[in-house]
């Protein structure tokens, strides 16, 4: 969208009662992808940061509730449909706590993700970010030293996720083999 096509969203009447009762509908039936959609339109669209807010605090409850049910069943998470919702939203918690500096916050959440997801490129990532959590190095080094921005993901689903490096990934974690399996026998009881 360019300039003048966000103003005349920004400012269309019809258009923005649209967006707040899909807003409403989405949230009333705990429909992530609805609550996504409208979420990533209020954000470009650079609109009333209580209703993001309130938005992203309801996504990340639906989908609190929905792993807590899978984590439960013993079941594994697919990058399609809902659950690709579920696993974005996690996942942005989990560097939404990695940002802040809370490494054992997003380490849990971070072996949690990597432990239900049903995605071998996307476990391996999850890894990656384990190890980087586990020596407490931050988010901004972290992308200075390890993400290629410019990389290319071949899977669509892979866009919502840091899956791009400068580094062979499967050559580190082998390095850091120590490190993953003293996070696994740390952290294992957050499955249970």
């Amino acid at each position: 969208m360019d300039k003048e096509e966000l103003h005349e969203a920004r400012t269309n009447p019809d258009f923005l009662k649209y967006l707040e009762q899909t807003r409403k509908d989405a949230i009333d039936l705990k429909n992530i992808s609805a609550m996504y959609e409208v979420l990533d339109t209020y954000l470009v669209l650079d609109l009333q940061e209580d209703k993001i807010n309130e938005l992203y605090e309801n996504i990340l409850k639906v989908s609190f509730e929905k792993i807590e049910e899978i984590v439960k069943e013993n079941k594994k998470l697919t990058l399609e449909g809902d659950e690709l919702f579920y696993i974005r939203a996690f996942y942005e918690h989990c560097i939404e706590n990695w940002s802040c500096d809370n490494y054992d916050g997003a380490k849990n959440f971070i072996f949690i993700l990597s432990q239900i997801i049903d995605d071998e490129k996307l476990v391996q990532s999850l890894n990656m970010h384990l190890v980087m959590c586990s020596q407490k190095t931050s988010l901004d080094e972290f992308y200075e030293t390890y993400v290629n921005i410019e990389g290319y993901n071949e899977n669509e689903s892979h866009g919502y996720f840091i899956m791009n490096y400068k580094i062979d990934i499967e050559l580190f974690l082998k390095e850091k083999q120590g490190i993953l399996d003293t996070e696994h026998k740390n952290l294992k009881h957050l499955l249970d």
